[in-house]
């Protein structure tokens, strides 16, 4: 079992996330060239892993399966900013939007985000 899949296993809705004490500015961020791409709605950033961008909305929204009718425009809107980030980190050869849900899904963190997957050929089927 690989330690994103142990995590999700252990992972609870809920609980303090890693993204909030981002948004509060408690553990910082390499916004780097994509701090242009904050924004009142969301915050996008490098992850610790190479050629893996993360999009996060403000409002914590716990899970996609779970998310309200009224979040329709700020999902959207984070698919938007995962295309800028794409085009801003010249991701023209493709890349993959990845939205873990729930343990079997691989959620550990229990605050929607999008990851923007590049730097290597994807596989089919995932996971």
């Amino acid at each position: 079992m690989s330690d994103e899949v142990a995590l999700a296993q252990n992972a609870r809705p809920g609980e303090d996330t890693i993204f909030g004490k981002i948004l509060r500015k408690e553990i910082p961020c390499k916004c780097s060239n994509l701090v242009q791409l904050t924004c009142f709605q969301c915050v996008a950033f490098d992850d610790v892993n190479p050629q893996h961008y993360l999009v996060i909305p403000r409002k914590p929204i716990p899970q996609l399966s779970k998310a309200a009718d009224e979040y329709e425009l700020l999902l959207g809107h984070l698919l938007i900013v995962a295309r800028k980030i794409a085009a801003t980190r010249k991701l023209d050869q493709g890349f993959r939007i990845v939205i873990n849900d729930g343990p079997v899904g691989a959620q550990s963190v229990y605050h929607v985000h999008i990851h923007v997957l590049s730097g290597r050929q994807m596989r089919w089927p995932p996971g």
